[in-house]
């Protein structure tokens, strides 16, 4: 599973479908496109843990079709790289974006 707390849930199996995506996403407050070795992706997921706030990580390294769900996650943000983090369904970016909105304390309000 990589390094993911214990207030975190991982999610292995789903149909690969852009509605099967959406609907991960709006599965969860917050939902995290993760790979396990990527630096940004554990820099977004220690915001969220050090804000005690539980999230769903999708460690994509870990899948079978990860080039597919990173197509999907192309058509919906724009990009294929990851991390790709939502907050109550809406998409906020990436590791450098979450950590700066941590800082900022917007990421907090955004998750109240």
């Amino acid at each position: 599973m990589g390094t993911v707390s214990s207030t975190a849930k991982t999610i292995n199996k789903m149909a690969i479908t852009v509605e099967g995506v959406q609907d991960l996403i709006k599965s969860d407050k917050v939902v995290i496109f993760s790979k396990s070795s990527c630096p940004y992706c554990k820099m977004a997921k220690e915001c969220f843990e050090k804000l005690k706030q539980a999230f769903t990580a999708i460690e994509l390294d870990k899948r079978d079709d990860m080039d597919e769900f990173q197509d999907i996650l192309g058509t919906l943000t724009g990009a294929r790289s990851v991390p790709r983090v939502y907050v109550k369904g809406e998409f906020i970016g990436g590791g450098t974006d979450v950590k700066k909105l941590y800082e900022s304390g917007e990421l907090a309000k955004k998750l109240a």
